[in-house]
């Protein structure tokens, strides 16, 4: 990264916001050397995040931790993470109990095409909404999220799906863009 670049990112973002930055890596690191999901539990709660009782998390990965910190990072009792999940800390991400992800699920809580001046912003600008899986809900494997989504209670979202906009409560739907396929009864 050249010098103008950062420089202008800093501009943008602020000192705070900067710092926060240049520390995200270390706490990954740190998040990284718990190889077992209790251990990462336990790191997660250390680093800030709001984790329930009896909830499994397995190797996963965080971006734009300047933003919310692991303090946007709320989740509830008995919920299962797989592998290779990736959540984005630019808003909240809230989970309530017995959620369950597959593995390679994308969270999704921000826009954003580049700086200020870049030509899409005008069609595009830039925001972020915290997304929220409500209770008992289940993610199928590589689907994504995107931001601003409630996913509802008891509800199915099946594997490879891109959910943008909310799922009904109990309610399996599939597709790019996903779509309701039936009421779950």
């Amino acid at each position: 990264m050249t010098l103008n670049c950062m420089l202008k990112a800093y501009k943008e973002i602020g000192f705070k916001k900067a710092f926060k930055f240049f520390l995200s890596p270390l706490k990954l690191a740190f998040l990284k050397l718990a190889i077992y999901p209790p251990l990462r539990t336990g790191f997660l709660r250390i680093l800030g995040a709001k984790v329930g009782k009896e909830t499994i998390i397995h190797k996963v990965n965080f971006f734009n931790l300047y933003r919310t910190g692991f303090q946007g990072f709320l989740v509830g009792n008995r919920c299962f993470f797989g592998e290779e999940c990736l959540f984005d800390l630019a808003d909240k991400i809230i989970f309530e109990d017995d959620v369950t992800l597959a593995v390679r699920i994308t969270v999704l809580t921000h826009t954003n095409v580049g700086y200020k001046e870049h030509p899409l912003q005008k069609h595009f600008p830039a925001f972020n909404k915290p997304v929220i899986f409500k209770k008992g809900c289940f993610i199928g494997s590589c689907s994504t999220i995107l931001a601003g989504v409630t996913i509802g209670e008891g509800s199915f979202v099946a594997a490879g799906s891109v959910v943008v906009n909310d799922v009904p409560a109990h309610h399996l739907v599939a597709g790019v863009p996903a779509k309701i396929i039936r009421k779950i009864e």
